[in-house]
């Protein structure tokens, strides 16, 4: 794989990692359109560096609040720190499960059903919207909240359900603080990104790879950076009540999806 193909995909691993409009939901329309072997040809180190990319642009956006929460949790100090981090974890339950368990079944259920993905894509819209239209955003993050979180985070599985539209949207309606709302999305997700990566080592081959170091590191810096630009324009978004403008596209090429596919 060349570096121009790496720069194209880190800029749009980094965008669609971040912006509400479902990565996954991307990738099947593009295996529609340019065959189902396009996954395969991105190979597994290109994948696993454009993760780590997008993962260490979480980081390097949330750095203070990921640094202040390690600092407490090292001290053994407890408060919102901890609650912060156990909330986290509770987060995380349900995409574990149904990850390790349905990932791959799920996943098969959508090949070659663009229609579906279309569909998907419509309920990522309709989250979107209905959630610019809450004018009362005041409410802390507790654990029943984080829960339903959780569940909208595995539901969002799913080619076509945005998993940082979902669980921003959910936490809007939930009338969670919009700001708090965004960086619980973006700060749940570093460790599945980080277990994701660890699950394609384990079952991958690298040894089959022969994507050369330059095209990695391109694709990196991309991703790194795509992703750093477009988290923070979602934390602004989410805050201005502006995500109806990604509803009005998701809907859009959901129509588009569901048209292709008849």
């Amino acid at each position: 794989m060349s570096a121009l193909e790496t720069l194209i995909l880190g800029i749009v691993q980094g965008l669609t990692e971040f912006l509400p409009v479902s990565s996954s939901g991307h990738l099947e329309l593009v295996k529609a359109i340019f065959g189902s072997d396009y996954e395969q040809q991105q190979g597994l180190l290109v994948t696993i560096t454009l993760h780590a990319a997008t993962a260490f642009s979480t980081i390097f956006v949330f750095r203070k609040d990921i640094f202040m929460i390690l600092s407490d949790l090292l001290r053994f100090k407890r408060g919102e720190s901890l609650n912060f981090s156990l909330k986290i974890i509770l987060s995380m339950i349900p995409a574990v499960i149904i990850g390790l368990i349905f990932e791959d079944f799920i996943a098969s259920l959508f090949v070659g059903k663009i229609a579906l993905v279309g569909v998907m894509l419509m309920i990522t819209a309709l989250l979107l919207f209905l959630a610019d239209q809450v004018n009362e955003n005041n409410k802390e993050l507790n654990y029943s909240n984080t829960f339903y979180i959780g569940v909208i985070q595995a539901i969002a599985i799913l080619p076509g359900i945005s998993r940082s539209g979902a669980t921003i949207a959910l936490a809007v309606l939930l009338k969670i603080d919009r700001n708090k709302a965004a960086r619980f999305s973006f700060l749940m997700v570093i460790p599945l990104i980080l277990g994701s990566m660890a699950k394609s080592l384990m079952d991958g081959d690298l040894s089959q790879d022969s994507t050369a170091l330059l095209p990695l590191l391109v694709g990196f810096v991309s991703a790194f950076i795509t992703g750093v630009f477009a988290c923070r324009w979602m934390v602004a978004l989410v805050k201005k009540s502006q995500l109806k403008y990604f509803s009005f596209y998701c809907f859009a090429l959901g129509a588009l999806a569901i048209l292709f596919s008849v």
